[in-house]
């Protein structure tokens, strides 16, 4: 593959993501251990995770990153920024929220954004990325809704949960990175599983890279031993 994309750029951008359900504290600090060892961007848990994480993370550099209103987008604007709001106070820097899909496919671009705000408000300044789940919208919802959530003044928008019918897709990045600009972050989450589909991702206009497979991603790169900085 003949790329100016190195593993080490690659590792700079990963969110390294542990969302299941079942996940243990045992797979949380092992997580946390990998991101250390990598140099991760975060580590992204559930928000019942988060107090553990950034005290595993503190002075790392390793940033403690959450999901809000996951995966379905479906809670209540006041539900969701008392999530966001808790989830501050127990050291999360970065939320990654879903915004209300269905709000969206019924033309109801108020309520998704409002919805979007309430979560940028009670996040205080931290970095918030919005989750718009790309798989279950035409290109044409794509589009409004990364709209939306700009004027509701998020940093980052992101592709998928993960956990809906698809994930990050080539296409849906681009689409996204045009209609986003430069300011505004576009994270490709979902299905990531090996190294040149992360950069593929990244020069299609990805800035961030959301993968539980991050430690396979990283491997793919050919100078590995350059980027794994014990």
């Amino acid at each position: 593959m003949d790329s100016k994309i190195t593993g080490r750029m690659v590792g700079d951008m990963i969110d390294h993501t542990l969302l299941k359900a079942d996940a243990t504290r045992e797979q949380i600090l092992k997580v946390c251990a990998e991101a250390r060892q990598y140099k991760f961007a975060s580590v992204c848990v559930n928000p019942t995770w988060v107090a553990t994480v950034a005290g595993e993370l503190q002075g790392s550099g390793v940033k403690t990153c959450t999901v809000i209103g996951f995966p379905l987008g479906a809670t209540t604007s006041f539900a969701k920024a008392a999530e966001t709001r808790d989830a501050i106070a127990n050291g999360a820097d970065e939320v990654d929220m879903v915004i209300n899909i269905g709000a969206l496919k019924a033309g109801e671009d108020r309520l998704v954004e409002d919805d979007v705000r309430a979560v940028v408000q009670a996040a205080g300044g931290r970095l918030v990325k919005c989750i718009i789940e790309a798989a279950m919208l035409s290109d044409e919802e794509v589009v409004r809704a990364c709209q939306l959530a700009v004027k509701g003044g998020i940093d980052f928008v992101k592709t998928s949960t993960g956990f809906g019918p698809g994930g990050a897709t080539v296409h849906h990045v681009a689409l996204m990175r045009k209609t986003v600009g430069d300011k505004i972050g576009v994270k490709a989450s979902g299905g990531i599983h090996d190294f040149p589909s992360a950069v593929a991702l990244i020069e299609a206009g990805a800035n961030r890279i959301g993968a539980s497979a991050s430690i396979k991603i990283m491997e793919g790169d050919p100078d590995l031993k350059k980027v794994v900085l014990m």
